[in-house]
């Protein structure tokens, strides 16, 4: 089957895979989604004897089809290798009344590894195969973690610059260390006076500026994006579901023919999107549960079918869920409105325009009845850290925890005690000083960085190495700007 991909906002703009890979934000400002979703037809109790990299192969083959079998071996291999903490890849762990799936083995710790430490080599191949000629621009904006895993991803790729935009204030301390620390010649970072929203609205605006693609264009460059809005983002994350639920039935957790709920933090909608995914390929996943935090615009989205970013922004202690413009869920509204691209290009106008778009509560409940929306506030978040800490000894970032506790209130909503797998995003030492105040053991006169001692001590787990790297790496990058700046500071860091 010949998968290709189609623009949310017209349909006549039509992509093989590693054209959509390398284009990124379509032209027209829509996204770009399979023009089907490939069936798996292989069966879980074979797929539950793969390796997480055969799996990978198999699910990548479905969707990439412009690839050679060669070219997606040697992407894969690359990417989950060595620099992932278990051979496992994404590992779960029974706790809670819930199935935890570790994404944050990787070499950033947390689940936007999982799909950026392909993207690079799927990108460059991509631009191989298309006969590029020029270097490849990566530009990002990120709440926390999209950032430090992309920039981690494309370090010193021959053909690559990555320039990450972030909230100065709007991140962890870690985080932040993690990505102004960076090292590479090829990788910029640049803080933002705003919030995430701004941030990705000023990356977006410069994808949509035809002066400055032909700026760039002259002097050999084309931008392409990191971001969750890349189909080559996108795709890799439905691996970890298809693997999670072979891993299940090989496990005998779940019995042939039982299906599973998933529960997925959700900010920018991506990952939540992948289970859907993984759902139609035909993985025996029933009810896809969004968690949100403070800022809950999905929450309301689901409950009521407004879209409505208009609202107060809250910086919580899950940053990377602090988002009001959810870029991804364009696809899911594409697919609500029977993929019509002049009524989705309509909606996100008014979104755009107004601050709300209105799909009827009828339609979405008819079209995606599998989805249910909850949130959890900073208390819910931190009491559920504490809840499950006390309850088993297993330790959970914010993140997780909006998730873990939004599940809870699922059960009791709903009633349903379908085996549920909750999607840990983070790892705990991303956010030392959150998760040991929710415990009661923090120290305030200790640093975050410090703190990482004695949060190994506490959850039993040893501190991972992208903690260690960066407690005495030196500052790389320290620049700082206003959101009208951005185009500006791209000119001056390409013209270096």
């Amino acid at each position: 089957m010949d998968i290709r991909y189609v623009s949310t906002r017209n349909a006549g703009d039509v992509r093989t895979a590693s054209e959509a890979i390398l284009q990124g934000l379509a032209p027209d400002g829509g996204l770009y989604v399979p023009t089907e979703i490939p069936r798996l037809d292989i069966p879980l109790e074979k797929l539950g004897q793969m390796t997480y990299q055969e799996v990978a192969f198999e699910v990548l083959s479905r969707f990439l089809t412009d690839f050679t079998a060669e070219e997606l071996h040697d992407c894969i291999n690359k990417a989950y290798d060595e620099k992932f903490d278990c051979p496992e890849i994404a590992p779960m762990v029974k706790a809670h009344g819930a199935y935890y799936l570790e994404l944050f083995h990787g070499k950033t710790i947390a689940f936007k590894d999982m799909a950026l430490s392909i993207l690079p080599y799927l990108m460059t191949t991509s631009a191989k195969k298309q006969g590029l000629d020029k270097d490849i621009v990566i530009l990002t904006a990120t709440s926390g973690d999209t950032g430090k895993a992309a920039l981690a991803g494309f370090c010193d790729v021959p053909g690559t610059k990555i320039i990450v935009f972030y909230p100065k204030d709007g991140v962890s301390p870690i985080q932040k260390q993690q990505m102004v620390t960076q090292a590479g010649d090829n990788t910029y970072v640049v803080g933002i006076n705003g919030n995430f929203d701004d941030a990705q609205t000023g990356v977006k605006k410069i994808f949509h500026d035809k002066e400055m693609a032909e700026e760039l264009d002259r002097k050999g460059y084309q931008f392409s994006s990191a971001n969750s809005i890349n189909i080559g983002r996108l795709v890799p994350q439905v691996v970890y579901y298809v693997y999670a639920c072979a891993r299940l039935l090989a496990d005998e957790e779940i019995k042939p023919g039982e299906s599973i709920n998933v529960c997925v933090p959700t900010g920018n909608f991506g990952n939540i999107l992948a289970a859907f995914y993984a759902k139609q390929m035909g993985m025996p996943i029933s009810h896809l549960i969004c968690a949100s935090n403070s800022n809950k615009v999905l929450y309301d989205f689901f409950r009521t079918g407004d879209y409505d970013r208009r609202r107060n922004f809250h910086l919580t202690m899950s940053p990377s869920m602090d988002i009001l413009i959810s870029s991804n869920l364009e696809r899911l509204i594409y697919q609500i409105l029977d993929r019509d691209p002049e009524k989705t290009s309509k909606d996100m106008d008014e979104l755009n325009q107004k601050g709300i778009t209105e799909i009827s509560l009828d339609l979405l409940q008819k079209k995606v009845p599998d989805f249910y929306g909850n949130y959890a506030d900073e208390e819910e978040t931190a009491k559920q850290i504490r809840d499950v800490y006390e309850d088993t000894g297993y330790v959970i970032d914010p993140h997780t925890a909006v998730a873990s506790s939004v599940y809870d209130k699922y059960k009791a909503e709903t009633g349903d005690s379908t085996k549920t797998l909750i999607a840990s995003t983070a790892s705990p030492f991303k956010f030392t000083r959150t998760v040991l105040k929710a415990i009661g053991a923090d120290q305030p006169d200790k640093s975050d960085l410090d703190l990482t001692d004695d949060l190994s001590k506490i959850a039993n787990v040893e501190i991972p190495g992208a903690i260690r790297e960066i407690k005495d790496a030196p500052v790389r990058h320290k620049t700082v700007c206003k959101v009208s700046e951005m185009p500006d500071v791209i000119r001056k860091i390409l013209a270096e």
